[in-house]
């Protein structure tokens, strides 16, 4: 079914497709995990909680005014003696390199377990990321295709057990000093005329006053490059709508727009319309080579790609590094800062 046609930046434009195919797509497309049989969008949400306003709120006393949020992706817990859709190595390294960091919050942009429908994914995670417990951070999870494998796919018990605070949610919000946090679904609808759409209109209508950054985290990037001589996991078109939304909220909103996805397993950076876009997927999983355009404001040829990103906010600007795992056949892990980018608040 060929009714996309992708630009350089690998934004898609609809040709001769309706709404209802498009639907379509999503229900066969990533809602048909693995042993389950695909179910309309409605249904799948239809018992889910979607309340106006913040889901969470983190009290100002309990952040500090320069703040830290690590983000990143895709790492795949699992049987520690898989390392062929992982590196469980690098996973554990990037794990307590994050929690030596002292963040005040993560953002996962999905693929946590590597199958969803598999109890034990969930224990690896556990027991692997016991220094992130131990250190009290604050951990907000996007919900991956990976984690729908299964029977997970009509009502995901595992990922709730793993995450009880976001019991019969899929998308949520946390209210954070001058940072806003949305977590959204991108196996679900983000259409016009969808639950999770009418949700998150709603959000942009009343962000906090107080708000200096949006950040949005998901799996499946609303921008982004090819992975090399495959298009498996090129932008879609219920992402390509996502980012229309979002640049025209960009420019009527005083809050900076980040957005943070994962899928690809690499790194990638755009500014479009305001709009910054990352694809952070380099938390463990089994590293893809990029096609990399010009508006990749990335361009360094070094691979693979293991890292995670780190904010800070220093009262006037977000500064941003990322965060490379520099030898991943090392005994030992050394980092590299091998991209910096800012994004000035507005005043």
């Amino acid at each position: 079914m060929h009714f996309l046609n992708k630009l350089r930046t690998n934004r898609i434009v609809l040709t001769s497709c309706s709404l209802l195919m498009i639907s379509f797509v999503l229900m066969t497309g990533a809602n048909a995990q693995k042993g389950s049989e695909a179910l309309p969008d409605e249904v799948l949400t239809k018992d889910l909680v979607s309340a106006t306003g913040p889901t969470f709120r983190v009290a100002d006393q309990e952040i500090p005014k320069h703040w830290t949020l690590i983000a990143y992706g895709d790492l795949r817990f699992t049987d520690p003696t898989n390392e062929k859709v992982t590196n469980p190595k690098v996973r554990r390294w990037l794990v307590n390199q994050v929690a030596s960091e002292k963040p005040d919050a993560i953002l996962l942009s999905g693929d946590v377990p590597y199958s969803g429908n598999v109890v034990n994914d969930y224990e690896v995670y556990h027991q692997e990321t016991a220094p992130w417990r131990d250190a009290k951070l604050r951990v907000y999870p996007a919900m991956g295709n990976h984690e729908l494998h299964g029977d997970e796919a009509r009502e995901p018990k595992n990922w709730w057990n793993a995450f009880p605070e976001l019991k019969s949610r899929r998308w949520y919000s946390v209210e954070m000093r001058d940072a806003y946090i949305i977590t959204l679904d991108s196996n679900l609808s983000l259409l016009e005329g969808s639950r999770q759409n009418a949700w998150l209109v709603d959000q942009l209508a009343h962000l906090p006053k107080t708000a200096k950054f949006v950040f949005f985290s998901l799996h499946h990037p609303p921008v982004a490059d090819s992975i090399l001589d495959d298009h498996s996991h090129d932008v879609r078109p219920n992402e390509h709508a996502l980012a229309l939304l979002l640049e025209k909220q960009a420019a009527v909103s005083k809050a900076k727009i980040i957005v943070i996805a994962g899928h690809i397993h690499n790194y990638e950076r755009f500014l479009e319309n305001d709009v910054t876009y990352l694809v952070s997927g380099g938390g463990g999983a089994k590293p893809y080579p990029i096609a990399r355009t010009p508006a990749d404001k990335f361009q360094d040829p070094a691979f693979p790609n293991y890292h995670y990103i780190k904010f800070v906010f220093d009262g006037k600007a977000l500064k941003a590094t990322m965060e490379r795992v520099q030898d991943p056949a090392a005994a030992t892990p050394t980092y590299e800062v091998k991209d910096t980018f800012e994004v000035p608040a507005t005043k």
